[in-house]
């Protein structure tokens, strides 16, 4: 009875740091201009908040399984949850746009280890066949986490102060804590490989010095000269991974990964793809509050049918792809979500309320079957020897390419918004981001015709 409550314990630990972690990427997006405002900043400036978080995420969730093979999964889940709740601390206290910032690198330093380690947490107790239904638990709050971030976040900012959004993980990472100590299992795992450091520096160096590039030359914080050499300093760093890792035997990711043509197919269409769709979690509360005029907490319910649309998209993925395969699939789905993105320019303060619930509901459709598609495309081939490592690699880009994303929607806004007005500058950058999802379609091309493997 013990061991069974203690299972039980890990499976619902595991589930609310996942929820916890992916709630924190998206809650803050619909009290931006509220936090803009109290911090004296402009709200596009606020974009670093979702821009450090997504970025840090991607930085250190490479290390994350040799760290929990070093020091044991019960010390370093550990850790993750008070280095998570510091930051929130943090996150809430900070009086300044950098301060925040800063205490958003420290919060999400401790949140990307909460994914990895959980899932490995869940292997190791649960082996065998019943991995798969104690894995199917602990994600289902990491699904909801994303799609109910913007109302809570748009709730907590109009009915109490957004300091709070931060604030309401302080208690729950307290009791993490003492349920990590009491339901993880034993540190009986514990071992010593080589971590590769100078892979780990080189990844990091590249993600870091285009992001700051990107970011500094749009809001003048660094001069243009500054930022070409910071973006090409990246790029070299990225160029000097590769070469490395062609001749490390224990390379921090294995370029293996892509010797499998569906994987290769699969990463660079969902670089291309999330660049565009991405920016809309953080582009439409901005437009709804800043252009029609709504509260945090409406624009933040005017995203629930995106959440509710993509969950239902969810089910019409595999019988499509059975009847179209991979290839024309993902080829129509890319050209319906950019278009779907393109014609958020239709909204305007005098449209009719159900042309954006029809417009927001087949963005959230379409969008979740193009995730969906992608994912399974990409992983779905990889042999058992590389798996960790394409895991590992895909983490890194969906958490790139969210930083990237707003970054990119930031910077079209800010240089539109010098010669047009509010509105049109919005308008623009939907048509912009949704040419962007439109070039993915040229990778899926390169999909060979037998692909028509059902998606899971």
């Amino acid at each position: 009875m013990k061991e069974s409550f203690s299972k039980n314990t890990l499976l619902w630990l595991v589930a609310i740091g996942f929820f916890m972690e992916t709630l924190d990427s998206t809650i803050v997006n619909t009290a931006l201009p509220t936090m803009a405002h109290d911090l004296g900043v402009s709200p596009f400036e606020m974009q670093s908040v979702v821009v450090s978080y997504a970025l840090t995420l991607a930085v250190f969730i490479p290390a994350s399984g040799w760290l929990t093979d070093r020091f044991g999964i019960r010390r370093v889940y550990l850790s993750a949850i008070l280095i998570f709740t510091f930051g929130s601390l943090l996150c809430a206290l900070a009086p300044t746009l950098s301060s925040l910032v800063i205490a958003r690198i420290i919060q999400a330093a401790g949140g990307s280890m909460l994914l990895p380690v959980g899932r490995l947490a869940v292997l190791r107790t649960f082996p065998g066949e019943r991995y798969l239904p104690a894995l199917s638990f602990v994600t289902m709050p990491a699904l909801i986490g994303p799609l109910i971030g913007p109302t809570l976040g748009g709730l907590i900012a109009e009915k109490l102060s957004w300091h709070w959004i931060f604030l309401v993980n302080i208690p729950i990472g307290i009791l993490g804590c003492f349920a990590t100590y009491k339901a993880m299992p034993a540190d009986d795992y514990i071992r010593k490989r080589s971590f590769d450091y100078v892979g780990f520096l080189q990844m990091a160096l590249f993600m870091v010095c285009v992001s700051l590039a990107l970011e500094g030359v749009t809001f003048n914080r660094i001069s243009s000269t500054i930022g070409y050499v910071l973006f090409i300093f990246g790029i070299a760093a990225l160029a000097a991974y590769v070469i490395r890792a062609l001749k490390n035997p224990n390379p921090l990711i294995s370029l293996k990964l892509f010797e499998t043509r569906t994987f290769s197919i699969g990463i660079l269409g969902n670089i291309f793809s999330r660049l565009g769709s991405t920016s809309i979690t953080f582009l439409l509360p901005l437009f709804m509050q800043l252009c029609l005029g709504l509260s945090p907490l409406n624009s933040g319910m005017a995203m629930l049918p995106i959440a509710i649309a993509a969950i239902m998209g969810k089910r019409l993925v595999s019988p499509l792809v059975r009847i179209f395969g991979y290839k024309k699939f993902l080829i129509m789905n890319t050209f319906l979500v950019g278009t779907t993105i393109a014609s958020f320019t239709l909204i305007n303060t005098s449209e009719a309320g159900h042309l954006r619930l029809s417009l927001f509901s087949l963005f959230g459709v379409f969008n979740s079957m193009q995730f969906t598609a992608m994912n399974t495309l990409t992983m779905k081939d990889l042999g058992r020897e590389v798996s960790s490592h394409g895991n590992t690699l895909f983490s890194i880009v969906q958490m790139m390419a969210m930083s990237f994303s707003v970054g990119i929607a930031g910077s079209l806004i800010q240089t539109l918004m010098e010669e047009r007005s509010k509105i049109e500058a919005f308008h623009l950058t939907f048509i912009c981001m949704g040419a962007l999802t439109w070039t993915s379609a040229w990778i899926f091309f390169q999909i060979g015709r037998d692909k028509r493997l059902n998606p899971s």
